[in-house]
């Protein structure tokens, strides 16, 4: 099984996966971070420099090599926290992993004013007290973004948690039960008999 947890800053991606791992046997996470990160430092200043690292043609499919590879290395689950939200791309990706793990889509969501609260209030963004702040500035620029996706794709391809009111222990509750259900989450269509790995 391969868990891709979207949603917005704040909203408690890495939280809900780093509980996932402690609770699915043999579970790890894969964090795609470091390849947006890698991307952005190699085409810096290049004729093919991007304002969003999700936008370079080579990151959807090395992301998703990375996190197949990932499966295929532990035999699962995969967790996968990372904020995609054109509904495209991550309908690509979901239906790419899907094809060799069953692949689950847990949205967390999170109301404009708790996302604000929680980044404003967010402590590890970094050593650095000038990159922590320019992170923080980048962040609560983009709940926006989220919530324009929200309002259309995710509902419909994946499974939404809204973590408003939530705390963490239910967060993960909802996520478990969700998954323990044996659903398919994402838009590919279903394998006859296939049970989640």
């Amino acid at each position: 099984m391969i868990v891709w947890v979207n949603g917005a800053f704040g909203a408690g991606k890495s939280t809900l996966a780093a509980a996932l791992a402690t609770r699915l046997d043999g579970a790890v996470v894969g964090d795609p971070e470091g390849i947006g990160s890698a991307l952005r430092t190699a085409l810096r200043g290049h004729r093919c420099e991007q304002p969003d690292y999700q936008d370079y043609l080579p990151w959807e499919a090395t992301v998703v090599s990375f996190i197949a590879g990932l499966y295929a290395y532990t035999g699962g689950p995969v967790i996968v926290p990372m904020n995609v939200l054109g509904r495209d791309r991550a309908l690509r990706m979901l239906a790419a992993l899907d094809a060799c793990a069953a692949a689950c889509h847990l949205a967390v969501h999170a109301e404009p004013a708790v996302l604000h609260e929680r980044i404003a209030s967010a402590l590890a963004l970094g050593e650095d007290p000038r990159r922590a702040s320019h992170i923080r500035a980048y962040r609560l620029r983009r709940p926006d973004d989220y919530l324009n996706a929200a309002r259309s794709w995710p509902p419909a391809h994946g499974h939404v948690i809204d973590t408003s009111t939530l705390t963490r222990e239910q967060t993960l509750t909802a996520a478990l039960d969700h998954l323990r259900q044996g659903e398919p989450t994402v838009c590919a269509e279903p394998v006859s008999g296939r049970e989640p790995r």
